[in-house]
């Protein structure tokens, strides 16, 4: 058997990411030799134990990273300076410490100071998740197909960062390695400005008036439906995005607050040729993603 990429990782939180990361090492060779799991509460640890996708489950996240070559951050991006303040004594020299949240800024603003000499510091999002979280959620395919983006500051490992993008090649992701500041401008617009458009369109529903609020709910169309799916997301990893990426958030929800009042121009004074335009250039966006395997 071929030897694995890592011999001993360690994922602290263990929900959808976490779990489905841990099960795609037990199903897939080559990943992982050993698995550690942490989490905040025992009773999520006790779930794992119970599914039987780790091989030590460990509530001290200073323990659970002792000796491992590979810590994979996987709580809310809100946690992280608590548990790299918590961790960083314990991580092993040449060791690779990365993450899965979906701002990499405040990752480096948040994670890059405790990180000790010799241990290869490398942020990363895999593009990848559903609406479900908690150990329960993961499944071992969730990556594949998907992209993980790598954000290494400048100066890191290039063979560390080899390590990590073919860790995730494993699991059946395509990888890419930019800039921090770039992949949260990228990610504000193709992810963070969708879910809080989801967010405050379902929260619209809920504050209209009772009877009006339950016919929306009895017939509702796709497109509701698909908003409501994504507001199902976690609430808490959720807010600490916003709080995180504030500034490429609020760029892009300007830009598409002008782009909607424009909209409400066309409507409010007939422009149908406007609105076609913008129907069709959807269409084509749509289309492309069909193209690229991402729909």
């Amino acid at each position: 058997m071929a030897e694995p990429v890592f011999k001993r990782v360690a994922l602290i939180g263990i929900g959808l990411i976490g779990s489905s990361i841990a099960r795609a090492a037990k199903e897939f060779g080559g990943l992982a030799g050993e698995v550690i799991a942490n989490a905040r509460s025992k009773n999520s640890l006790d779930r794992v134990a119970e599914l039987g996708f780790a091989d030590i489950c460990e509530l001290d996240p200073a323990k659970a990273v002792a000796g491992a070559d590979c810590v994979i951050l996987c709580s809310p991006v809100g946690t992280y300076a608590e548990l790299a303040a918590r961790i960083g004594p314990s991580l092993s020299p040449g060791a690779v410490l990365t993450d899965v949240g979906s701002t990499k800024q405040s990752v480096m603003r948040d994670v890059g100071p405790f990180v000790p000499e010799g241990v290869h510091f490398i942020p990363a999002h895999p593009i990848a998740g559903t609406e479900f979280s908690g150990p329960d959620s993961g499944f071992a395919t969730l990556f594949q197909g998907r992209w993980t983006l790598l954000t290494p500051p400048p100066g890191t490992d290039e063979t560390a960062i080899a390590k990590l993008r073919k860790f995730w090649e494993i699991m059946g992701a395509q990888t890419a390695v930019m800039d921090a500041a770039h992949h949260d401008r990228v990610l504000a617009i193709v992810s963070h400005l969708p879910h809080l458009i989801a967010f405050t369109i379902c929260g619209t529903a809920d504050d209209l008036a009772d009877e009006t609020r339950q016919e929306v709910m009895q017939y509702s169309a796709s497109g509701f439906r698909d908003f409501t799916r994504i507001a199902a997301s976690d609430p808490v990893m959720w807010r600490d995005i916003f709080l995180n990426n504030r500034e490429a958030v609020l760029e892009m929800l300007a830009r598409f607050t002008e782009d909607a009042q424009a909209m409400a121009r066309a409507i409010r004074w007939g422009d149908a040729e406007y609105i076609e335009d913008k129907v069709i250039r959807s269409r084509k966006i749509r289309k492309s993603l069909i193209e690229l395997k991402q729909a």
